[in-house]
């Protein structure tokens, strides 16, 4: 996915004015970025935007008298301008992605410097410039994708104790990818999920979808065994590769070599499956700038996967899923909301 240059228009939201000095001195200094205005709190964000109409937000989501999530539930369905959230180690930044967020960057908190993170932010700015903002999903495709979910996996000709799902997603993914495991049943084959995400947030975005799936999910450790029922997020800044040990599969979790510029990475995940499992598997890759997991995909269906892909219309940012498409990875496309049937019918037809 080629990004037009262009000047791309920021807006400043942080209740806290060191905080919004850093920022704005940092994005400042960016010659594709142009701080057209700040705002102290939520309510002057939302008295300033409509005459700023800037092409970013950047906010914060712990304020005074109104959170950056109440904000954004008056602020989007009125101005559909991308937001990315500037967020300590904190649960609500997954209920501001629900509101519509496009992205987050985790505050300086000693473990990087400034210039780290005004890299990070600028990097995602960039992407958000140019990514669909969402309110929510369509309920009408969602109810039509949920007839499958109703028949369990249990008593289909294959035992699939064996089999394995990888999944791989980046900017708009920990929504859609939400999307897809609420549909999934309770005794879904064994599953890894790589979600770009800072340090932190993974264990938290882990127990979140163990709350709200049906299946078992949390934060993988390096050695866990995949078992049907279980879906293991790859832990941030490690790389994770499935491994066979004997006769069963297990998860190692590693430091290494960011690749195709991410620790973890899909491509890493997706190409020690592609080498590793002997049963069935499949590979679904979601929204994300980029192109990682792409070439891992592509060796996963040479390999006798089934792969599917996000489709342009639901994703956030249509970047890692058009680059596996149109490499030939993806066997077939869907929305996010449909990938959980068709994953679904093809389990049940083997």
């Amino acid at each position: 996915m080629a990004l037009l240059k262009k000047v791309i228009r920021v807006m400043v939201v942080d209740d806290s004015a060191v905080a919004r000095s850093y920022i704005i001195s940092g994005l400042s200094a960016r010659t594709n970025i142009q701080v057209v205005g700040y705002a102290v709190n939520a309510a002057d964000a939302q008295r300033k935007v409509q005459e700023i109409r800037p092409d970013v937000i950047t906010l914060d989501v712990e304020m005074p008298d109104m959170s950056g999530i109440d904000l954004l539930k008056k602020l989007l369905p009125v101005f559909q301008v991308p937001v990315i959230l500037v967020s300590s180690l904190n649960l609500r930044v997954f209920d501001a992605l629900d509101a519509g967020a496009v992205d987050f960057v985790r505050k300086p908190d000693g473990s990087q410097s400034k210039d780290e993170f005004i890299n990070t932010l600028t990097q995602k700015i960039v992407v958000s410039a140019y990514a669909k903002v969402r309110t929510s999903y369509p309920a009408r495709i969602a109810q039509a994708s949920t007839a499958a979910d109703d028949v369990p996996l249990l008593g289909t000709k294959l035992a699939l104790d064996q089999m394995v799902i990888g999944l791989g997603a980046s900017t708009g993914g920990t929504e859609a990818t939400l999307e897809v495991m609420k549909r999934l049943p309770a005794d879904i084959p064994a599953m890894v999920i790589v979600q770009h995400m800072p340090p932190g947030f993974t264990k938290m975005y882990a127990e979140r979808l163990d709350r709200l799936c049906a299946m078992q999910v949390r934060e993988a450790v390096d050695g866990d065994e995949l078992c049907r029922g279980l879906a293991l997020v790859a832990p941030a800044d490690l790389q994770c590769r499935v491994v066979r040990i004997g006769n069963r599969y297990r998860v190692a979790c590693k430091p290494g070599d960011k690749v195709s510029g991410h620790r973890p990475s899909v491509d890493v995940l997706f190409q020690s499956m592609a080498g590793t499992v002997k049963d069935k598997m499949a590979g679904i890759i979601m929204t994300g700038m980029g192109h990682d997991g792409s070439d891992g995909l592509l060796a996963m269906r040479r390999a006798g996967a089934y792969t599917i892909g996000q489709d342009k219309e639901s994703s956030v940012v249509y970047g890692m899923p058009m680059v596996a498409f149109d490499i030939g990875a993806v066997q077939i496309q869907a929305s996010c909301e449909n990938i959980a049937g068709v994953l679904l019918r093809h389990l049940k037809s083997l």
